[in-house]
Formats: C-alpha cells, structure tokens, sequence
C-alpha cells in the first residue's frame, strides 16, 4: 500500500520461558461475552538510538517513520476485522489476512496473530495526513462488509473511491447500530528473555487487552500522521 510501507525487520519469536499472567479470572468468560480477544496495538517511536514503545489506545499523532505494529489472540471463536483507511481514502483490509482465512483450520482460537503478517512493522512513511485504523469483531460474520471489500479490491481504480466510501459506511453504521456494553481487561505475556525490542513481536514486549462483549465490538483509532 502507498501510505504504509514494509519494513524488512526480521525477527525472533520468544517464546522461551515465557508464562501468561493476568488478573485473577482472566481466562472466564462473563455471561453473555461472545465476542472475546486478546489485542495490542503499540507504536516503535522516537530516534533509533532511543526509541520506545508506546500504546495506541485512542486517536493519537504520531511523525513519519513511526513504526505500527497489532497483536490479536482469540479468546472465542468470533470474527475480527482490522481495516485500515489512509490519508486518500483507500482503504485495505489488515486481517484477517484472507477473507478465507475464516472458513480455515488456521483461524482459531489461541492462536497469535501479528499484523503485519510477514514483518514485525508497518512503517509511516512521508505521505502525511489522517489514518484510520477500525478494529471490528463479531459473534457472527459481516457478510456485507466482506463483499463490499471485495468489491473495492476488484474494482478499476477509477471505481474503487466510491466503493471505499460504501466500505466506511458500512462500518460506521455497524458501530451506531450495534452498541454494546464492552469490556476492556489488562493481560500481561511476559517472558524471561529480553532482546532489543526492534526485533521482538510487539506482544512480546508490551501488556495485552482482552476485550470482551456481546455479539459486536468496534472501535476506531485515528492517527494524526504527521
């Protein structure tokens, strides 16, 4: 994509004595929570001689060459989106990394999910200006949301700002029609390992969420990009 490049960061799975920790009763469900996952999305910021971590958890602003990375673990077997919007109104679809993926045996709870899929980073680049990122999950899956992405995927160029518009729409409608009661609750994947953070998984640096809710979640994180 044109306002997010790849980076070429290789790294290490540490997973080496690493334990699981979190508030008591982390792992149960509350009656009613149907939609539950573990989520991170983190920032790599500042120069490369001192650079840090930092969470993005509400519309922040953040300079060219920050790095973006997100971490999903499913808790139950719902469906997450993760959407991103640029600066131009493009739009691309983060994860699943397929829309088969959910008719898979790789799509499953307990599962580590980094997105990117291939890199540890996503890394701004000079195309400056308003990025969205929607993280949606839902009981059952959005069927019209998946074929209007298909539908701006396959589009000519010359078609795809429209359709992009019908994309966002679409999510923003889920998101006013769909309100729930959430639940956002810290969890912590440590390990006994420490490397330069530039090379690890986000998760395995940085304390998780478990977001819980009934049936729909959806949240929108905008990055002043700057």
């Amino acid at each position: 994509m044109r306002q997010l490049r790849w980076t070429v960061l290789m790294y290490f799975l540490v997973l080496s004595g690493s334990a699981v920790v979190g508030y008591p009763g982390a792992a149960m469900a509350q009656q009613g929570e149907n939609v539950r996952f573990w989520w991170t999305f983190g920032a790599m910021v500042g120069p490369m001689n001192a650079q840090k971590l930092v969470p993005i958890t509400r519309d922040t602003t953040l300079k060219s060459g920050a790095k973006l990375q997100m971490f999903i673990q499913l808790q139950t077997r719902c469906f997450v989106y993760v959407i991103y919007r640029s600066q131009r109104d493009e739009v691309y679809l983060l994860f699943p990394y397929e829309i088969k993926q959910f008719d898979t045996l790789e799509y499953t709870t307990g599962k580590k999910y980094y997105i990117p899929r291939d890199y540890p980073w996503f890394v701004l680049d000079e195309h400056v200006g308003r990025e969205t990122f929607y993280l949606l999950a839902s009981a059952q899956r959005l069927h019209n949301l998946e074929r209007l992405i298909g539908s701006y995927t396959a589009a000519a160029p010359a078609s795809q700002p429209a359709l992009a518009q019908q994309v966002v729409a679409e999510i923003r409608e889920l998101r006013r029609s769909r309100l729930v009661t959430t639940a956002e609750r810290p969890v912590s994947i440590g390990g006994n390992v420490r490397l330069d953070v530039s090379r690890l998984p986000l998760a395995d640096q940085f304390p998780v969420l478990e977001i819980a809710a009934t049936d729909f979640y959806g949240k929108a994180f905008t990055i002043d990009h700057q």
